[in-house]
This record gives C-alpha cells, sequence and structure tokens, in this order.
C-alpha cells in the first residue's frame, strides 16, 4: 500500500508537520509505504488558465508538478496536511490544488482510464482560532481535490486553538489521534 502525505504547511516541524509524520508513522509501522511531499520546498507555479490540458490531459507549464501527477495517481492513500490561513488552506497547497485540473481533464474531459475504486484521502488540518465554521471552506477544497483525483474523502482530524509552534504536544489526544488513524489507514480500514 502506498501513501502520499503532502504537507501543505510552510513552517517546517510546526504542528501540522507533527501531525502528519504522526500520521505516516502509524502506516509505516502497518506495514505500508509511505512518502512526505513539503510543497513550500517546491516550484509549483499558480495555474494560468492555459487549457492546454484540455489537448492532452497534461498542463504546459513544466516545473516540480511533473513529478506529482504519476505519485497522485499511483497512491492508495492521500493525506492532506495543512494549516488554517484566513478559513482555507494555505497559498502553497492551493497552488498544487489548482495544478490538478490536468488530472480533472484527464478523468472528465478526456475520459480516460482512472485508477479503481477504494483509494482513499484524509484531511488533517490545524486552526488558532475556534470559529464554528473554522475549516468549512477547506474542507470543501479539499473533498473536490481528492475528488477530482478518484480519492473518497475518509477521515479528518481537525483541531482548534492551536497556533504556536509546537503547541500540538499540549493537546491531550492529537498526536495519539493523528498516529491511530495513520494505522487505519497503513491497515487499509476505513479510518
Amino acid at each position: 500500500m502506498k501513501i502520499l502525505g503532502i504537507m501543505g504547511s510552510p513552517r517546517a516541524g510546526g504542528n501540522t508537520d507533527l501531525l502528519l509524520d504522526a500520521v505516516l508513522e502509524g502506516a509505516r509501522r502497518q506495514g505500508a509505504e509511505v512518502e512526505k511531499i513539503i510543497v513550500d520546498r517546491l516550484n509549483i507555479s499558480p495555474c494560468r488558465e492555459y487549457y492546454g490540458c484540455l489537448k492532452d490531459g497534461e498542463c504546459t507549464i513544466r516545473d516540480d508538478m511533473d513529478a506529482l501527477y504519476p505519485k497522485l495517481v499511483e497512491a492508495d492513500v492521500v493525506v492532506v496536511a495543512s494549516p488554517i490561513f484566513f478559513y482555507g488552506v494555505t497559498a502553497q497547497l492551493k497552488a498544487l490544488i489548482d495544478r490538478c485540473q490536468a488530472l480533472w481533464a484527464r478523468k472528465h474531459w478526456l475520459k480516460r482510464n482512472w485508477p479503481g475504486a477504494g483509494r482513499r484521502g484524509a484531511f488533517i488540518a490545524v486552526g488558532a482560532t475556534r470559529g464554528a465554521t473554522l475549516f468549512d471552506g477547506s474542507k470543501a477544497t479539499v473533498k473536490y481535490f481528492f475528488k477530482t483525483i478518484g480519492v473518497e474523502y475518509a477521515a479528518e482530524l481537525l483541531i482548534r486553538g492551536v497556533d504556536q509552534k509546537g503547541d500540538i504536544k499540549k493537546h491531550p489526544s492529537a498526536l495519539k489521534d493523528a498516529f491511530e488513524m495513520g494505522q487505519r489507514l497503513g491497515r487499509a480500514e476505513t479510518p
């Protein structure tokens, strides 16, 4: 089983990163092959709406997305992790998601064969405030992203009131919950 972790935070070693690492470690301990992508370290240009992808399913922009497209299609599980910035995912992560227009074109416009059913996705998000709708916008974005790449939105770990680097370590069960989520994902169970 291949599990792809996408770290959308620009802050290495921060709360989102620690949670994603816990998920990936839980999956690894179940025998899953895990890979972590740190979006902030990649060169990903925003979508420019050139619509070249409608011709052949390939984005005309050449950058680090070229290596990510096959990983997104081949992973059995995709775990997206992001802090919440103004009630949405980070700009770095949003650029990656927007560039998946090429995968949308392959699937819906060009009607190409797509990976089979059973691929799953999980969303991890941390927000500083405690607002009732804090995660609504980001959840909608991630759900549509998963739908585009053929992944079922199967699990989430959403934590309010965490802001400063390392604060997640003070949260009573967050890292344990993340590790256990990874174990479930690594065993091919519904999280």
